[in-house]
């Protein structure tokens, strides 16, 4: 199965709305938001448009939304955890709890592998949509192969 990461979209709806058109197209069931939606406009849209399951977790420009901190999903033998900020994004990573780590936060691009229970928790960031310090970027995770891409907005 294909998941599809987001995160800090800050209200960007145009960019969102063309990752999710991507996303549709690719036949791509799942969206993770680790965070910084900024609006419940923004996720009902979201939730309107795609037609899919999308999850999403608090950010820090997520105040007056009724979020969860840090969510968990489990596909083909893979455990997902996926939260906003990094510092937590690695005390789960560390736990050995899960096979990858999503977060959000700085809005960069990141992949990396974190020492953990399980030998080696793989912690990646996959940008932002927004656009506001870096090109809007997001990723696709595909369990069943562990292949891991980077998608630059602009490039679809």
């Amino acid at each position: 199965m294909k998941i599809a990461i987001v995160s800090d979209t800050h209200n960007n709806w145009a960019n969102f709305q063309k990752a999710i058109e991507w996303i549709k197209n690719e036949n791509i069931q799942l969206i993770l938001h680790c965070g910084d939606i900024s609006s419940q406009e923004i996720i009902d849209d979201a939730k309107k448009l795609f037609g899919n399951d999308i999850k999403f977790v608090k950010g820090n420009a997520d105040w007056d939304l009724d979020l969860p901190e840090s969510l968990e999903v489990e596909f083909n033998s893979k455990k997902i955890g996926f939260v906003h900020f990094p510092d937590i994004a690695k005390k789960m990573a560390q736990s050995g709890k899960y096979d990858m780590v999503f977060y959000g936060h700085t809005h960069r691009a990141w992949d990396e592998r974190v020492p953990s229970g399980r030998g080696e928790t793989h912690m990646i960031n996959p940008g932002e949509l927004a656009g506001q310090f870096y090109k809007p970027t997001f990723a696709v995770y595909d369990t069943s192969s562990g292949n891991l891409e980077l998608k630059l907005l602009e490039k679809l």
